[in-house]
C-alpha cells in the first residue's frame, strides 16, 4: 500500500495515467513536497489502530506493516497456516514516536513508558508476526534504502537453505515527520516547492517536482512518500505465484563518503552482473531503476546499466516520479511496479523521458535498489508462465 493505492488492483489503474501523487505541506514553517499514503490505505490504518488497545501506541510504520502483510497473506492464500516466517525492515523505523518521544524528554527530562519498546526496530516484525499467529522466525533490519530488497534476499537464502519453505518479506517507512525531512533538505537533496526563490523551479518540475531518472535535470528533486510493501515467497512454482524470482545480486560500494556512490556505480554493476548470473542481457526486457531524483545517483545507475548492459539497453523506468522516495520500501514497490507489468505485458514508462517503448513481451524485468552505504540489491523476476 502507497500513495498509489492498497490493493494491486487500485495500484495498477494509478499507474495508467501521467498523474503524480504529491502534496505541499507545511513543514518546518515551508512549503515541502511529500506522497502520503492513499486515502484507502490510510482508511486501513486506522482501522487497524482501532481494532485492538494494543495497536492504538503503535507507530505509523509498524501499522503499515501490519496491514500490508494482511493483504498479502490473503491474496497467497496463506491465511489456514502460521509456518512462515517473517523479515519486514525499514530504514528509519518508528520515526514518528521516536521523534516524539525524543522532545518529551527534551521537555521534561522524562521518558515514557513505552518510548523503548515501541520505538525497536525489531518492533515492526515482532507485531506482524503476533497479528498474523506466524510461527517461523521473526528479523527486523535496516540496510537504508535498499533494505526492502535485502528482505527478499533473506527470504530467498532461508528458502534455499531449507530451513523454510515459506516467507513473508517486505519493508515499511512513515518518514514524514519534521526532523526526516529536515535532514533530507540538509543534504540539498530534495525538491524545492513551487514558490521558492532557489531557482531550482523550472515549468518542466511544476508539472513533474520529481525528476526521477531525467539525466539532462540541473538539480536534485528527491521527495520523501510513505509506505508499505509485503511479498509472499514460496519455494517451487505454485499456481497463484505473481512472478518468478530467477536471480538476486548484491554489492557494497568502497565508500569515500558518508552518501557516496561512485560515477559509474560499481556496487549496481555487480549486483546486476549477479543476479543475471549466465543470461544473456538481451532477454532482459526492461530494468526498474532505483533512481532517486538526484543527479548523481540517477546518472550513476544509468552509467552502470550501461557499463553492463553496452548496446543492448533494455527499457527503463521507474516510479519515484509519481509517488517519491519511499527509502526502505522503495524497493519492494520497485518490484511491485515489474510484477504489474509482467502481469498485464505492458510498459509502464517515465512520461517525461524519451525512452524506446518496443511491441516486444515482457517475460524477464530486472529491479534495482539502493541506499546510503552503497548497498546495492539487483532482483530479476518473470513472469509466471
Amino acid at each position: 500500500m502507497s500513495p498509489l493505492g492498497s490493493t494491486l488492483e487500485e495500484t495498477w489503474q494509478s499507474y495508467q495515467n501521467d498523474d503524480h501523487y504529491f502534496s505541499l505541506s507545511e513543514i518546518n514553517g515551508d512549503k515541502t513536497w511529500t506522497a502520503p499514503l492513499s486515502k484507502s490505505a490510510r482508511l486501513l490504518v486506522e482501522e487497524q489502530r482501532e481494532s485492538d488497545s494494543k495497536y492504538r501506541k503503535l507507530d505509523d510504520s509498524v501499522l503499515f506493516a501490519m496491514v500490508a502483510s494482511r493483504m498479502a497473506v490473503k491474496q497467497s492464500g496463506w491465511e489456514n497456516t502460521a509456518e512462515f516466517g517473517i523479515n519486514m525492515g525499514s530504514s528509519r523505523g518508528a520515526t514518528k514516536l521516536f521523534e516524539q518521544y525524543h522532545k518529551e524528554y527534551l521537555d521534561t527530562g522524562i521518558s515514557s513508558t513505552l518510548s523503548s519498546p515501541t520505538t525497536t526496530l525489531g518492533n515492526i516484525s515482532s507485531w506482524v508476526s503476533h497479528d498474523l499467529g506466524a510461527t517461523g522466525p521473526e528479523i527486523s533490519h535496516s540496510i537504508t534504502c535498499s533494505t526492502g530488497l535485502h528482505s527478499v534476499l533473506n527470504g530467498v537464502a532461508w528458502l534455499n537453505s531449507g530451513m523454510a519453505n515459506k516467507f513473508l518479506v517486505g519493508a515499511s517507512e512513515a518518514p514524514l515527520t519534521n526532523f526526516t525531512i529536515a535532514q533530507m533538505k540538509a543534504l540539498k537533496i530534495y525538491a524545492k516547492a513551487p514558490d521558492s526563490n532557489s531557482g531550482s523551479v523550472t515549468e518542466r518540475s511544476r508539472s513533474y517536482p520529481c525528476l526521477a531518472s531525467d539525466l539532462k535535470k540541473e538539480f536534485n528533486s528527491m521527495i520523501l512518500g510513505e509506505a508499505a510493501s509485503v511479498a509472499c515467497l514460496e519455494t517451487g512454482v505454485v499456481k497463484n505465484a505473481l512472478a518468478i524470482i530467477d536471480g538476486v545480486g548484491y554489492a557494497t560500494e568502497i565508500l569515500k563518503h558518508n552518501t557516496s556512490i561512485s560515477a559509474n556505480a560499481i556496487c549496481f554493476q555487480k549486483s546486476m552482473k549477479m543476479a543475471l548470473g549466465d543470461l544473456d542481457v538481451t532477454e532482459v526486457d526492461a530494468i526498474v531503476m532505483h533512481a532517486p531524483g538526484t543527479i548523481k545517483g540517477d546518472s550513476s545507475e544509468f552509467n552502470a546499466i550501461r557499463e553492463v548492459f553496452e548496446n543492448h539497453m533494455p527499457q527503463l523506468t521507474t516510479n519515484k516520479w509519481k509517488i517519491g522516495h519511499t527509502f526502505a520500501t522503495s524497493g519492494i514497490l520497485n518490484l511491485e511496479l515489474a510484477v504489474l507489468m509482467l502481469q498485464h505485458n505492458k510498459m509502464i514508462s517515465v512520461p517525461f523521458m524519451e525512452s524506446k517503448t518496443t511491441n516486444r513481451n515482457l517475460k524477464k524485468i530486472l529491479v534495482n535498489a539502493v541506499g546510503f552505504g552503497g548497498n546495492a540489491v539487483s532482483i530479476l523476476v518473470s513472469k509466471n508462465e
